[in-house]
């Protein structure tokens, strides 16, 4: 069984009289027009193993059936909730490995998707705690050295280097030693949560100056929002990619 999508898109060509039923032959432009691809991306995704090889005819034209469209539909939608790279290399297994580890691999890309939501759940929490954290009136004895900074926050000081090599938490110097002060320390705490949550340091290193000159922390909650509609997004594309993956698995293997 594949996806209602793919199902409408096969219906739909059997009342134009493109084919007679869901066993019959698809040409390459009913797969690209049913997937949204074009021709030359359909050829491109069987070359890639992403498709089952075509069957071909006497004369040389590729012959596709319905597996080939349930393919095409799990793959654009896995490329959407993976990424290309992982999209390609599930869809590869589809076609060689048993079915027990395609599922498995499914299976571990819906548990990473859960891992991200508990970190991001844990990141808002955070950040909505911090951001109200008062740096007003602050004494040089609530400083932490870099050491204390990176147990308080469970990483390593080369974390905390890096951070400040890239501009994003800078502290100020005693000697040849960091010094975190309050305003540092908050930012580090936000920037892990942050990190946790799986932002990139180049959209942490524009945000950050924003936050600090106009003291808007509420962006740090709009931006952990956006990353929420992400995984929404990504989850949703796995629940229609495995829809169309049942319709390759099912297949004679």
């Amino acid at each position: 069984m594949c996806s209602s999508v793919t199902l409408k898109f096969l219906w739909r060509l059997h009342l134009r009289g493109n084919v007679k039923s869901r066993k019959s032959v698809l040409r390459t432009v009913d797969v690209a027009r049913g997937a949204g691809y074009s021709v030359q991306q359909v050829r491109d995704l069987e070359r890639a193993g992403v498709l089952p090889p075509a069957a071909r005819t006497e004369s040389g034209y590729r012959v596709y059936a319905e597996e080939h469209l349930c393919a095409a539909f799990a793959y654009r939608a896995f490329a959407k909730g993976l990424g290309p790279v992982e999209a390609r290399n599930l869809m590869r297994a589809a076609h060689r490995a048993p079915a027990a580890d395609v599922l498995a691999r499914l299976d571990a890309a819906h548990a990473n998707l859960h891992a991200e939501r508990q970190e991001l759940a844990l990141a808002k929490h955070a950040a909505s705690l911090i951001a109200g954290e008062p740096v007003s009136d602050t004494r040089p004895s609530d400083s932490m050295s870099i050491s204390e900074l990176a147990d308080a926050l469970g990483i390593r000081p080369s974390t905390l280097r890096h951070w400040d090599a890239e501009g994003l938490v800078v502290p100020g110097r005693t000697g040849n030693a960091r010094t975190y002060s309050p305003e540092a320390v908050r930012d580090a705490r936000i920037v892990h949560q942050l990190r946790l949550a799986g932002y990139r340091i180049e959209p942490l290193r524009a945000l950050l100056p924003r936050l600090r000159a106009g003291r808007r922390w509420e962006e740090v909650l709009t931006a952990l929002a956006a990353r929420d509609a992400d995984l929404t997004t990504r989850s949703r594309a796995l629940l229609d990619g495995a829809a169309a993956l049942a319709g390759v698995l099912d297949q004679p293997r």
